[in-house]
């Protein structure tokens, strides 16, 4: 079990549990960055026998990565709190993941894969090394998270707004991952050939309101820890709103959202997989390549 407590497990759950019913008019990032982790896979000339959807709440992965990477079979594994694996939140195909412990599946899958859900996780390091493990030799990790600078006009105008109204400001939007350091922790935790990246996804709402309601929609709450537990004030919410209009409009009033997507691919090691050559191997010299003179440090 984590001793991190970065966010509120039992909280991001009822985020997502309330989302369910409704999230079909919310899921266009979910759908979209779906897409995109699809043509990922239709680069791969493999097929995943079997593959694990880490952390989803919906169908929407399953349903977007159809057959792409020849899946056959989609067993998904979602993370609980304790209180919450003692509900009917989980059906029975369901794998359950409580404390952040994936239970034990040593060298099971062809494939995991995860759409937008780890960056809700406090201890990313051992989710990561878990699924390093649950992998087949040669198996592939493949997901995308909400990182970077996301919501970065949402986190200005919130913390301007309550800073001017309430006199202090509090952890509203989740710590988020960036690209170097993904990249870091693939290969931390024991991933071949480890590779992260990121897209930026901008997004147009009618103003602050219709992006904070997309969030609820989408279940994408603040649920931090230490964060303040009262409602947050009217006057904060409006001010905010008004800072985001006079700061991130566009010519048509409209304001604008910024959502960065960092991707991780990395493959449990196999011995087929390409290798970096030993140090001082080279069988030619760079310089003749590049038709220059090779000039000796002193």
């Amino acid at each position: 079990m984590t001793d991190i407590y970065i966010f509120d497990r039992k909280s991001v759950n009822q985020h997502h549990h309330r989302a369910q019913n409704h999230i079909e008019d919310h899921d266009f990032l979910f759908r979209e960055v779906a897409d995109r982790l699809g043509d990922r896979l239709m680069d791969i000339a493999r097929d995943f026998p079997k593959t694990l959807d880490l952390g989803s709440n919906h169908s929407i992965l399953e349903e977007t990565l159809g057959i792409r990477g020849r899946i056959q079979e989609f067993v998904t594994a979602k993370f609980q709190s304790e209180e919450d694996s003692q509900k009917d939140f989980v059906s029975s195909k369901d794998i359950e993941i409580i404390s952040e412990i994936i239970p034990s599946a040593t060298q099971v899958y062809d494939l995991i894969i995860s759409n937008l859900c780890l960056h809700w996780v406090n201890d990313l390091p051992g989710i990561l090394l878990q699924a390093h493990q649950s992998l087949k030799a040669d198996g592939l990790f493949l997901a995308s998270m909400i990182g970077g600078e996301s919501l970065k006009e949402l986190r200005a105008c919130l913390m301007e707004a309550e800073m001017d109204i309430e006199g202090g400001v509090s952890p509203r939007v989740s710590p988020l991952i960036d690209v170097k350091d993904a990249g870091a922790l693939l290969q931390r935790a024991g991933f071949a050939l480890p590779v992260s990246d990121f897209d930026r996804i901008e997004v147009s709402y009618a103003n602050a309101f219709d992006l904070m309601k997309e969030l609820r929609g989408m279940g994408e709450t603040n649920a931090i820890h230490n964060r303040k537990k009262s409602f947050t004030r009217r006057e904060t919410l409006l001010k905010a709103a008004q800072l985001y209009q006079e700061k991130f409009s566009d010519s048509e009033g409209r304001i604008n959202a910024t959502f960065d997507i960092v991707y991780l691919a990395g493959w449990a090691p196999h011995t087929s997989q390409q290798k970096p050559l030993r140090p001082g191997s080279a069988a030619e010299r760079l310089s003749d390549f590049l038709n220059t003179q090779e000039t000796k440090l002193t």
